[in-house]
């Protein structure tokens, strides 16, 4: 009789736990990252009665979780990566418009700022067009400014999310260390605690989106990793991540921890991958950093050219004309760790050579490194300082020495378009007329003309004044400046005459160059007859030098002599377009597998209401009879009792 009640007991208990464990998965089917729960039995080992065993009900085993740690760290894997592409796209995103936009982008300010200076062709006494050029160059310049400052204002706000996103791994690092500590004294028992073993894993999926991580399961704790190993989480003791200034940029922050030994350690951006925080340092070291120097080359590349023509021209009141944008300094940023007292300088020396890249300068104590950061390449090495320009950008060290282990970052290009303005401000200082003038007396026999003339950066005012007088039976011209050699140039061919030139052939319309001044003399000129080339003293009614800034906005002075400012433009547009679409469309295709992923976990370890409901039928008709046994039980037992009376 003891036998059967205990049977009873049993099947009665395992109901229970039944009932509690299927009532508790319907309770969390809606909680995130809940895994079903289901009752593991077992028959209680019969006993041996002579004629046969007879059980003695069933154990209660365990309760048991339904997870699957394949398909979790798939979806975890998954879930990293689209966090890092979704974080690169939000961010890069917002480039995007900023470029693209039609009226608000550089392309309409750099051509309304043609636009003007084509105008002043026409008119380039015109206080009116003067005033359209400077207006529209300084619409030009807040453009620059405005979005150069977009991009710093994109830089403080990347180092605001990495500070969220630390303080995030931080957090999940504790909790997981905390829950470690805790499973490993509920396992004590020798069962799961299945609700925490949960949690954990929900924090694993969550501190997965922040940052790809690698777990390693000991003892029933997990260990986590991240970047090229760092220990996160490994027992119950966790260690905390830190954002720290960039020791070559204050403005610029980086990750660190605290090693074994006490010491601060940089973790390099590009170990740091997958998840939010993998999603910002990419989008700043392969988009942020490129455009803002991209941009800035435009406007330097710009200021630089524009300034250099301006220069060859003069002004209403006769004088050389100036420079008329400011052309920004390399930024040049020692290492704080540095020891050595070396003080590092750079300037430009070739605007078409420029890339878009950062440079550090290194020493080791014996050679000097310099790297191209944009595609990590070495461009130098050499036991002496680098003292040949390096695509473009001239290094220099006037004073003090590097020490073994010194770096320099060089960022050639980054200031460029904040730091583009106006330097002029009154109209009648734009340089539109060239600096010197030709003449033929109304004297000369012949039929010869001789051209406006030009300049080219190499004048420098020896050349003028200037008479050549033809020598009909020679055939030929003298008069030139005795220390300067002269060029003649005849259909693309050229020929140079060395100093001093006593005189050279004529050929109608040939090019005749010789300290910066190129004319040509066409015609049949008489003996004796003169042409003049002299000073400008007045730039009044002369277009000849708007003419030649005018055409500067097709000349192809950027990227090595391959584009024009619009074309340089129109390739961050383009580059910036194609990423943002590439992430878009990547962001959607991990959208869909993460989404299959999840599908196969719910699958496999969600809450099926419907066989929940089931289970408790199920549950509630074996209580019933587990109930009824021992209702029978009771039933006997009285009617033993009343036999015995």
């Amino acid at each position: 009789m003891a036998n059967i009640l205990s049977i009873a007991q049993s099947g009665l208990a395992a109901a229970q736990a039944g009932l509690a464990t299927t009532s508790h998965n319907i309770s969390n089917q809606g909680v995130t990252g809940y895994n079903r729960q289901q009752v593991i039995q077992s028959s209680a080992q019969g006993q041996n009665y002579g004629f046969g065993f007879i059980g003695n009900g069933t154990n209660i085993d365990t309760i048991k979780r339904v997870y699957d740690s394949f398909l979790g760290t798939q979806a975890n894997g998954v879930q990293s990566t689209k966090s890092q592409t979704d974080s690169y796209y939000a961010q890069i995103n917002q480039i995007n418009n900023m470029l693209a936009d039609s009226s608000s982008g550089l392309s309409p300010s750099l051509q309304n700022f043609f636009t003007a200076i084509q105008d002043m062709v026409s008119a380039p006494s015109s206080a009116a067009s003067r005033q359209s050029v400077l207006s529209s160059a300084q619409t030009l310049a807040a453009r620059f400014q405005s979005m150069g400052s977009q991009l710093r204002t994109m830089q403080d706000s990347v180092n605001s999310q990495i500070e969220g996103s630390v303080t995030n791994i931080n957090s999940y690092a504790q909790q997981i260390a905390q829950l470690n500590n805790a499973i490993t004294r509920a396992q004590s028992t020798g069962q799961p605690p299945n609700d925490m073993l949960d949690q954990r894993d929900q924090l694993i999926s969550q501190l997965s989106q922040e940052s790809k991580v690698t777990v390693v399961e000991q003892d029933g704790n997990y260990n986590v990793f991240v970047g090229n190993g760092q220990p996160l989480v490994v027992g119950s003791n966790a260690s905390a991540l830190q954002t720290i200034p960039s020791s070559t940029d204050i403005g610029r922050l980086e990750v660190g921890y605290t090693n074994v030994n006490g010491t601060m350690v940089t973790l390099p951006e590009d170990s740091l991958t997958g998840g939010t925080l993998g999603g910002l340092f990419q989008f700043r070291s392969k988009t942020l950093d490129s455009v803002q120097n991209s941009l800035g080359r435009i406007a330097m590349g710009l200021a630089d050219t524009f300034n250099a023509q301006h220069k060859l021209g003069v002004d209403l009141n006769g004088a050389a004309g100036g420079d008329f944008f400011n052309v920004a300094s390399p930024s040049v940023m020692a290492d704080t760790r540095n020891t050595g007292n070396a003080v590092v300088e750079a300037s430009i020396t070739d605007i078409a050579a420029l890339t878009a890249s950062d440079y550090r300068l290194s020493y080791d104590g014996s050679n000097y490194t310099v790297m191209r950061l944009a595609d990590n390449t070495s461009v130098y090495s050499g036991a002496a300082f680098p003292s040949a320009a390096i695509d473009g950008v001239q290094f220099s060290n006037p004073s003090g020495a590097m020490a073994a282990g010194d770096k320099v970052m060089i960022r050639p290009t980054v200031n460029g378009a904040t730091d583009f303005n106006v330097l002029i401000t009154d109209t009648n200082d734009i340089a539109a007329a060239a600096p010197i003038r030709t003449a033929a007396p109304t004297g000369n026999a012949g039929s010869a003309t001789i051209s406006a003339g030009t300049v080219d950066a190499s004048f420098t005012g020896s050349a003028v004044p200037t008479t050549l007088t033809y020598d009909e039976t020679a055939g030929t011209f003298a008069g030139f400046p005795s220390g300067l050699p002269v060029t003649v140039t005849i259909n693309g061919s050229s020929t140079t005459y060395a100093a001093p030139v006593a005189s050279i052939p004529y050929t109608a319309g040939a090019t005749i160059a010789f300290g910066g001044v190129q004319v040509q003399i066409s015609g049949v000129p008489k003996n004796g007859d003169t042409f003049t080339i002299s000073s400008n003293t007045s730039g009044t009614g002369d277009n000849r030098n708007i003419l030649a800034l005018g055409a500067l906005q097709n000349s192809k002075v950027l990227l090595g002599g391959t584009a024009d400012y619009n074309g340089a433009y129109s390739q961050i547009v383009s580059t910036v377009g194609n990423k943002t679409r590439e992430l878009q469309v990547n962001s959607d295709a991990q959208e869909k597998l993460l989404t299959s992923i999840q599908s196969a976990q719910q699958s496999e370890s969600g809450v099926n209401l419907d066989e929940e409901a089931t289970n408790l039928i199920r549950y509630q008709q074996a209580y019933q009879a587990s109930a009824k046994v021992m209702q029978v039980v009771s039933d006997l037992f009285n009617s033993l009792l009343s036999i015995a009376q």
